[in-house]
C-alpha cells in the first residue's frame, strides 16, 4: 500500500509540475478555465471481515458536488485538479443499517478533450485523495482513528480518516459549456482501523461510480 500511495503522489507531483510549466503554454493553447459539478453517487464498501470472508454489502446512493480547473498542457490535453464534497458508504448485508461517510476529495485527472461534433468528448483518469469529515453507522457517529483497542472496536464505530484511490471519467461537453459525465472510483486504501493486539486481514475500501452535470465558466 505504501508503494501505491508513493505512485499516486508521484502522479500528483507530475500534475503540479505540469501546472508550473503552463504559464507560457496556456497562452498558446488557451487559458485555464473553471467549472462546477454536481450529481449522485452509487457507492459500496468492499473488502474482507476479520474472519477473511468477503463483505457482501449493498450499494447506497450519495451525492457529489464541487469545482475544478482545466489547465492546458498540450493540444486537447488538460490537467484537471478539483475539490469535491462526496458522500459514500454502503447498506450492511441483511440489515436496514446504512454506513454513511462524508469526504472532502481532491482529484487530479489527466483529461483528453478532443472536439467531437458541436462539443467535446471528455476522457480522463488520475488519482484522488480524500479526508473524511463525518459519518454514521445507523444512528451511531463514526470516530476517525488509525488504531483502536479491542474494547473500542466491540462497542463503537470507527474508520480511518484518510482515503485515496483512482478515478476514471467519460463524458461530453456541449458548445453551451454544459456537460454530463460518468465517473468511477476505486479506493486503494484500507479505511478499517487496526485493532490493538489483533492480527487480522480485515479490509474495507470505498468503491463506486457517479453521474454528474457540470458547467464551465
Amino acid at each position: 500500500m505504501k508503494k501505491t500511495i508513493v505512485c499516486m503522489l508521484a502522479i500528483a507531483g507530475f500534475a503540479t509540475s505540469a501546472y508550473s510549466q503552463t504559464s507560457t503554454t496556456s497562452t498558446e493553447l488557451g487559458n485555464t478555465t473553471f467549472g462546477i459539478r454536481a450529481g449522485i453517487n452509487f457507492q459500496n464498501l468492499n473488502g474482507k471481515d476479520a474472519s477473511d470472508r468477503n463483505l457482501k454489502n449493498k450499494m447506497k446512493v450519495g451525492v457529489n458536488i464541487g469545482a475544478n480547473a482545466e489547465i492546458p498542457v498540450a493540444e486537447d490535453f488538460y490537467v484537471q485538479p478539483g475539490l469535491l464534497f462526496s458522500t459514500k458508504g454502503a447498506k450492511i448485508e441483511n440489515t436496514d443499517t446504512k454506513v454513511n461517510l462524508s469526504y472532502l476529495e481532491i482529484p487530479i485527472n489527466l483529461l483528453y478533450k478532443p472536439v467531437l461534433g458541436d462539443g467535446n468528448l471528455l476522457l480522463g483518469f488520475g488519482p484522488y485523495i480524500g479526508f473524511a469529515v463525518g459519518g454514521k453507522i445507523g444512528d451511531t457517529d463514526i470516530k476517525f482513528e488509525k488504531e483502536v483497542s479491542q474494547a473500542e472496536a466491540a462497542t463503537g464505530a470507527y474508520s480511518k480518516r484518510f482515503d485515496a484511490g483512482a478515478n476514471l471519467l467519460v463524458g461530453y461537453e456541449l458548445s453551451s459549456r454544459i456537460s454530463a459525465q460518468l465517473n468511477a472510483q476505486l479506493g486503494l486504501v484500507n479505511i478499517q482501523p487496526k485493532v490493538t493486539g489483533l492480527d487480522t486481514d480485515a479490509k474495507t475500501k470505498n468503491t463506486g461510480f457517479g453521474i454528474s452535470i457540470g458547467y464551465r465558466f
